[in-house]
């Protein structure tokens, strides 16, 4: 007789604990800067053991969902833009995305970012944004620092805006043209 059924695939406990508590982050039902309990709490709550605890919440680590406090203890967390900017980055390398794809999407994003800052920017935007303009006068002869100071004033940019989808749209595109220095 012919299988006509594949093995059912289940999802080690790691990534169900993950999941689960990255649900609660996502729901606001656990709010950036939250205790979330400790190891031990949460393997008696999952029913599952530390190390399997441990696993899960290396993987909320390394997404930036959670951190430890300065007392160890676990917290719910923002991911930093730096940090979703290298994901977004590296999958847009995987996905081999051309520089002329990069380029037209930051031509598209640019003018709505400046639309937005020119309506948005607070006096502390328009200063950081004059500082910058004035330390790129005086990097003129130093190229790899006129690229540094371009993709922060960019950034200035994106920032006073307001709006964090283009502030974070940005990100990974500006990482892939410009990268930083190593």
């Amino acid at each position: 007789m012919t299988e006509r059924f594949e093995r059912i695939q289940t999802a080690p406990a790691y990534a169900l604990v993950a999941e689960a508590i990255e649900r609660e982050i996502l729901s606001g039902r656990i709010v950036p800067g939250e205790r979330i309990g400790t190891e031990a709490s949460l393997g008696r709550q999952f029913g599952v053991n530390r190390s399997t605890i441990r696993e899960g919440i290396r993987l909320l680590e390394q997404s930036g969902l959670l951190r430890r406090d300065g007392s160890r203890r676990l917290c719910a967390s923002l991911p930093r833009y730096n940090k979703l900017a290298s994901r977004i980055g590296r999958a847009l390398v995987l996905h081999q995305v051309t520089f002329r794809e990069l380029w037209e999407a930051t031509a598209t994003l640019e003018p709505a970012s400046a639309e937005l800052a020119a309506r948005n920017a607070t006096p502390g935007d328009v200063a950081a944004m004059e500082d910058n303009l004035a330390r790129s006068e005086a990097a003129a002869g130093d190229p790899a620092a006129l690229v540094e100071l371009d993709c922060e004033f960019h950034a200035l940019i994106a920032r006073a805006s307001g709006n964090k989808v283009l502030q974070l749209a940005r990100e990974p595109a500006a990482m892939l043209m410009a990268p930083a220095p190593r």
